[in-house]
């Protein structure tokens, strides 16, 4: 005669919390000032790439401006390597980092 058992319980590793907020979390693309391009350029370059109205362009100009940086792009990692290969061939100096908390 051949008895069957019920299968033991397996526990599966779940993340800590932290970690799975960490693996959700975007990354950024950044445009810092730089003392080559013109206001005027730099709009241009958020408009013509990003597709953004004349009115957030200026404003993402602005901060790269006063406040020496911008975060002008968000998403997968993919997604900011390639807003950052395109800000370069522009001409822009630009950077990625995951998003902050």
């Amino acid at each position: 005669m051949c008895t069957v058992s019920a299968p033991s319980p397996v526990e599966i590793d779940q993340p800590e919390s932290d970690e799975v907020t960490l693996l959700a979390r975007p990354w950024v693309t950044i445009v810092w000032n730089d003392p080559v391009n013109l206001m005027s350029y730099v709009t241009y370059v958020f408009q013509t790439y990003f597709g953004y109205p004349r009115k957030k362009a200026e404003k993402l100009m602005m901060e790269v401006h006063k406040d020496g940086k911008s975060v002008v792009s968000t998403g997968s990692r993919e997604e900011m390597e390639r807003d950052v290969q395109a800000m370069h061939e522009y001409g822009l100096w630009a950077t990625m980092q995951k998003a902050d908390a």
